[in-house]
């Protein structure tokens, strides 16, 4: 019997910001923009690999705070409730898919990796996922050098959710 295989990336996003200097950086003034740079770097890293990414922040030290989940290109970014952690979060997910689905997790913590491979998903340190991205991206750069194609633009409305487009559309018209 043939299977169809899903492939995953998923990312504990809060431990991958503390591990890349860049993000680590900007996160000291602009926690939201530092999470944005992230989501559009695994954006960009999903096109290139076909690999579903899921991004989780966690909320566990917010109060009152619910889940949400946000769809946008190529990727799910999850905000978890009040109280949880992204590494449940993460490890709730994995037990939810097939044992034949590719799976990949990107985190440093150490003790969350030995879950993981306790549940069938491989991992990926920081460093690794890293690298991997800088390889994806001198890859796109140079089939669209090769090409001759221009790089397509970034558009806004590609990177945000519905609910937020639709609040915008309606700034927009003045309603």
């Amino acid at each position: 019997m043939r299977r169809n295989i899903k492939y995953y990336l998923i990312v504990d996003g809060y431990n991958i910001i503390n591990a890349w200097d860049e993000l680590k950086e900007i996160a000291k003034y602009d926690l939201e923009n530092s999470r944005e740079k992230l989501v559009n770097e695994m954006i960009e890293y999903a096109e290139y690999t076909g690999r579903k990414a899921i991004i989780v922040f966690d909320a566990y030290n917010v109060k009152s705070s619910r889940e949400k989940i946000e769809e946008r290109k190529h990727i799910t970014v999850v905000y978890t409730r009040e109280h949880q952690t992204a590494d449940s979060y993460i490890e709730k997910f994995i037990s939810t898919l097939s044992r034949y689905d590719d799976v990949k997790v990107a985190t440093n913590d150490y003790a969350e990796q030995q879950i993981i491979l306790g549940k069938g998903a491989t991992r990926i340190s920081a460093r690794e996922l890293k690298l991997d991205l800088d390889h994806a991206k001198s890859k796109i750069r140079e089939k669209n050098s090769s090409s001759g194609k221009k790089i397509q633009r970034n558009w806004l409305e590609e990177r945000l959710d519905k609910e937020t487009l639709s609040k915008l559309e309606k700034i927009r018209r003045n309603h």
